[in-house]
């Protein structure tokens, strides 16, 4: 992987031609990706699922010790639940607002992607990795989201509107295809 902050743009590998994408990162991507994650990924469909599951067991559990009436039990259900579902949307929220603070004071981001990696320069840092760092990837409307493999459990995203050119999202759709697992 070329970690000279993306020079691999202009160098012709067998690997096929490098794509870039030049954007600014909002927490509106962090939630889209989060959300995304949690509807199409396993761990994240764990996750999201996690406290209604837990909040269903608790009140079914708290009824049978309390020996309280179905009607009783019902409406328990039926308040806990959703509150529970708004709760974890609320978490997804709060969760991409922190993981957007992370990255905002680095500015505008470059990223140039190939068959080897990704190397990303922001204004005030700049890293590169590689694709056995994630495991998968989804697509959104708005975004590629890589998801965390062994050695990571983080989510990056690469908003499509950075694209320099339309048929690079193309491009990137094919490198990812070539060494991601797609969801």
């Amino acid at each position: 992987m070329d970690t000279r902050g993306g020079d691999s743009i202009h160098q012709n590998t067998d690997f096929g031609t490098a794509v870039e994408f030049v954007y600014r990162p909002t927490a509106a991507d962090f939630e889209e990706a989060l959300r995304a994650r949690a509807r199409r990924s396993p761990s994240g469909r764990a996750q999201a699922l996690m406290a209604p599951l837990t909040a269903a067991a608790a009140v079914s559990v708290f009824s049978v010790l309390q020996d309280a009436s179905l009607p009783v039990w019902i409406i328990s259900l039926v308040i806990t639940v959703p509150i529970a579902f708004w709760a974890t949307v609320r978490g997804l929220r709060t969760m991409a607002r922190r993981m957007f603070s992370i990255v905002e004071p680095y500015g505008q981001c470059r990223v140039v992607a190939d068959d080897r990696g990704a190397v990303t320069t922001g204004e005030r840092a700049s890293f590169s990795m590689d694709w056995t760092v994630s495991r998968e990837y989804l697509e959104t409307p708005g975004l590629f989201v890589l998801l965390g493999g062994d050695r990571s459990a983080g989510v990056a995203i690469l908003p499509k509107r950075g694209a320099q050119d339309p048929a690079d999202v193309d491009r990137l759709r094919t490198i990812l295809d070539r060494n991601l697992k797609r969801l």
